[in-house]
């Protein structure tokens, strides 16, 4: 493990033992994976397997980008999605601005793979402040910003910038939140006085303001929230506390065409450094951003690039019995997809040696359930689904089918392996 960290692309020993690679496999390193010549569709890997397609990888990369560079704004995704290095390494060499984390532990994986600019979207307690600013000392090099919403928040960041007094200082982002939703503060008297209390710590710098509106529910809720964020941020520029360019920063995975509109319509005493920390756009998914994204097309409340972002990450499995006229059994459960945003759901199949190429799943095929290692899934009557064929489900909420694998293989159009990125949950 402690190999795979100190080396951006995580380029460990894999063997049998790891998920996905094949039993009949010598130990070989992660980066040695592409040059194996293995290919899904022809059985060369153990199913169950994850893999992303690296044409649409690229490409919602670049559309992204594009989004982001035409609007004004810096993108920061969130690190939590995939926790890949290598992922990490896409995302900043296409133009990403800083990596976001939610945790120390995240926060250690992108330090180890060289990446020095970090936000930590949390406000630390406990040994996260220590080790935040120990993160400072050991990196010269190292911007590191981190949330507070509370006095008590800044406090505890206060008692170990005063320990630490004459060392760089941490950039503190004052956190706004909604009533009834997550963290943050609730209103612009409780934001004044977070902000007056970190301007007032040596080693502590007034950064910005910071959101997160992706637990709100729907487009109105949103466009007043990112009004409160303007609201709030207006209200601690007015008192001279800035000392520098100032951050606006909100997550932006469901939301983004309003996080937008929103931060664009902000003017403020400094240059502002709008900061989108959307995650999921790399990989997208079948059935959750896939929703959000179809409004934010249909209502094209903002310019958007040309074409769309597309889902890149599939999970691979076997029909491993038909026990029932109307179900059929895969060889997949919760252990290797997420479900806590709905089932994951059939998009292809394939039968060896019969199909050149996978064909779109036949109608009226569903997951209805999912066990440990076995899914349920609902068959028409009279489809053509056999034991042996390999069908392939589309995800929901990327982050916590990632989760579920050490090794994720990277494939191109035909679905031969090119390459694999490692993941540190």
């Amino acid at each position: 493990m402690r190999e795979a960290l100190n080396n951006p692309a995580g380029d460990v020993l894999v063997d049998a033992t790891t998920k996905g690679i094949p039993s009949n496999s010598a130990p070989l390193r992660l980066s040695e994976i592409g040059s194996q010549g293995w290919n899904v569709l022809a059985g060369d890997c153990p199913l169950p397997l994850a893999v992303i397609r690296t044409d649409i990888l690229a490409a919602n990369s670049a559309w992204m980008m594009s989004f982001v560079r035409h609007h004004g704004l810096l993108l920061a995704p969130h690190g939590k999605t995939t926790m890949s290095p290598a992922l990490f390494a896409r995302q900043l060499a296409d133009g990403a601005w800083a990596i976001t984390v939610a945790t120390t532990q995240q926060m250690q994986v992108c330090l180890r793979a060289g990446i020095r600019r970090i936000i930590l979207a949390n406000q630390p307690i406990g040994q996260a402040v220590d080790a935040c600013f120990q993160a400072l000392a050991n990196h010269a090099d190292l911007e590191l910003y981190v949330l507070a919403d509370s006095l008590e928040g800044v406090a505890l960041l206060a008692g170990r910038a005063v320990r630490t007094r004459g060392s760089r200082a941490l950039r503190v982002l004052v956190e706004v939140g909604a009533v009834g939703a997550r963290t943050g503060c609730r209103d612009v008297e409780s934001a004044l006085a977070v902000a007056n209390a970190i301007a007032a710590v040596p080693g502590l710098t007034l950064a910005g303001v910071e959101a997160f509106e992706g637990v709100l529910p729907d487009t109105a809720a949103v466009t007043a929230f990112m009004a409160r964020i303007t609201e709030t941020t207006l209200a601690i520029d007015a008192l001279g506390l800035f000392t520098r360019d100032i951050v606006l920063s909100a997550g932006g995975s469901a939301f983004f065409d309003l996080v937008a509109l929103g931060f664009n319509a902000v003017t403020l005493s400094r240059p502002v450094l709008r900061v989108l920390r959307s995650g999921c756009y790399l990989t997208h998914d079948q059935f959750g951003y896939a929703h959000d994204l179809q409004r934010i097309l249909r209502e094209r409340r903002v310019s958007l690039p040309e074409g769309t972002l597309r889902p890149a990450l599939e999970v691979w499995s076997y029909v491993q019995s038909r026990p029932d006229p109307d179900k059929a059994i895969l060889t997949m459960g919760k252990r290797d997809v997420g479900y806590d945003n709905g089932w994951p759901q059939p998009v292809a199949w394939f039968r060896p040696g019969e199909m050149l190429a996978p064909a779109a799943i036949p109608a009226g095929c569903t997951i209805t359930t999912l066990n440990d290692q076995h899914a349920h899934m609902a068959v028409a009557p009279g489809a053509a689904i056999a034991v042996g064929d390999m069908v392939a489900v589309g995800i929901s909420h990327p982050c916590t089918t990632f989760e579920r694998w050490q090794v994720l293989m990277l494939v191109d159009e035909r679905l031969t392996v090119v390459g694999a990125v490692r993941t540190f949950f």
